[in-house]
């Protein structure tokens, strides 16, 4: 049977638009049902509360819960594993944190890769991280700290949240670039190191400045420098560890992703959502409030930004020569 020409490209024109309607209607569609929102921190840390700003304004927006849970340990590779092996269905996400950049240069031996198992969706913030001593510690400055710290080789406790994360490395890229000798101490979170480091069993942390401010401020511990390369607003005064170690600059990243192989409209649906709240006055009223840098990328830049920062922290590996047990 000969088709009429233009019933012919009618049914030509439909059935190529057919991909289209589906993945449309796919993503009009999503989320239908609640979505689980796995953060791997303990909860009431910096990368919790965090989370869980972005968990209500994307319940908000999207009109379905977006429910936080917490699977610290192992410097967030309980977490991560538990999204690598989630459907690919947008209905399982990860609060990604630096330590998971980290993970494949510092784990020898661990059964998934995170560049290559999960699916980037959006950054979120950029955290600046406070090099703070206890308030009986002598030095009150970098170059003092520098100086006592050649004066006691490996007699320094440095107060880390867990292996592997950048609390640690922080420190350790620190060690490497003023040539000082000094003792990770890893803890099982911010407030068991942070109660470390007010007793005096520990007498430096590099910690994330939303962590650090109310400490800060009320005059508990004091602060030495912020880790970036540019002084922040909420410490105006507290230099920057650049300004005596050149070229120090750190900060923690916190952003969202997927499981490999999540369609590329429901991460589009997702972006789309988390770069309308980075660009909202409140939402970034309150980052800032927190210590954090609003970030904005689309899921491609946040991928590229990811293997970015492991080839980085892979140098400082290196270097440390970190290999949990």
């Amino acid at each position: 049977m000969i088709l009429p020409r233009r019933k012919f490209m009618r049914m030509t024109v439909s059935a190529v638009a057919l991909p289209t309607i589906s993945r449309t209607a796919r993503a009009q569609s999503y989320p239908s049902r609640r979505v689980r929102f796995v953060v791997g921190f303990p909860a009431g840390g910096a990368p919790d509360v965090i989370g869980r700003l972005f968990g209500q304004w994307l319940s908000e927006r999207l009109g379905q819960p977006f429910v936080i849970e917490n699977r610290p340990g192992a410097g967030s590779i309980i977490a991560a594993k538990e999204v690598v092996r989630a459907p690919a269905d947008g209905y399982t996400l990860l609060l990604v944190a630096s330590p998971n950049v980290i993970t494949g240069p510092l784990y020898e031996k661990i059964d998934f890769n995170f560049i290559r198992d999960m699916a980037p969706v959006a950054s979120l913030v950029r955290t600046p991280f406070v090099m703070e001593v206890n308030q009986s510690f002598p030095a009150k400055s970098v170059p003092e700290f520098i100086t006592y710290a050649k004066a006691h080789p490996g007699q320094i406790n440095v107060a880390a949240t867990g292996v592997g994360n950048l609390t640690q490395f922080a420190g350790d890229l620190f060690k490497m670039m003023a040539d000082v000798d000094l003792l990770d101490v890893p803890y099982g979170g911010e407030v068991q190191a942070q109660t470390e480091l007010l007793s005096g069993r520990a007498q430096v942390m590099f910690d994330p400045l939303l962590s650090a401010i109310g400490y800060v401020k009320a005059g508990k511990l004091r602060a030495l420098a912020v880790t970036t390369a540019t002084r922040v607003d909420a410490l105006p005064s507290v230099p920057t560890v650049g300004r005596f170690v050149s070229g120090y600059d750190v900060a923690g990243s916190l952003g969202v992703a997927a499981p490999h192989g999540t369609p590329t409209d429901i991460i589009g649906t997702l972006n789309g959502a988390i770069d309308t709240g980075l660009a909202d006055a409140k939402i970034r009223t309150r980052l800032f409030q927190l210590g954090s840098i609003p970030v904005r990328m689309t899921a491609t830049e946040f991928g590229n930004f990811i293997a970015k920062e492991s080839l980085t922290w892979s140098k400082v590996v290196q270097f440390a020569r970190q290999r949990p047990g």
